[in-house]
């Protein structure tokens, strides 16, 4: 079984000769609101097309898969968008699922990767006197 949803709003550039990630790299950011259902497979895209329904012309600019069991409250999953790729319009998200639940709810927002942060943690320093 297989399922595809595409955002219902999208971004509108100036026009489409304008490439925001020109000079900085830019990524959509996926925050799972809703866990997903058991059992499926998402592959999450970055799109971009000339109409704002994203049906017309529609262009994928960068894509990851993501199992099921991880798209849950609090995850973050990044879609880089390679520099020089936006030529419509319109950039929007898509989310194709392969499995036997069609169920997620996710927020997706058009961002620069340098702004998205990263949680690194580091060992313990513990100072020693010599």
């Amino acid at each position: 079984m297989r399922f595809t949803a595409v955002s219902t709003n999208a971004f509108e550039k100036q026009s489409a000769a304008q490439d925001l990630s020109i000079g900085r790299r830019m990524a959509l950011l996926v925050m799972p609101t809703v866990a997903a259902g058991v059992g499926s497979t998402h592959v999450l895209a970055a799109i971009q097309a000339d109409d704002a329904a994203l049906t017309s012309n529609v262009e994928v600019l960068g894509q990851i898969t993501v199992a099921a069991a991880d798209l849950i409250p609090g995850a973050e999953f990044e879609i880089p968008i390679p520099q020089g790729t936006m030529t419509r319009k319109y950039i929007g998200f898509r989310n194709t699922i392969s499995g036997f639940t069609e169920t997620v709810t996710l927020d997706v927002y058009l961002v620069p990767q340098d702004e998205i942060a990263k949680y690194k943690s580091f060992p313990k320093v513990v100072d020693a006197d010599v």
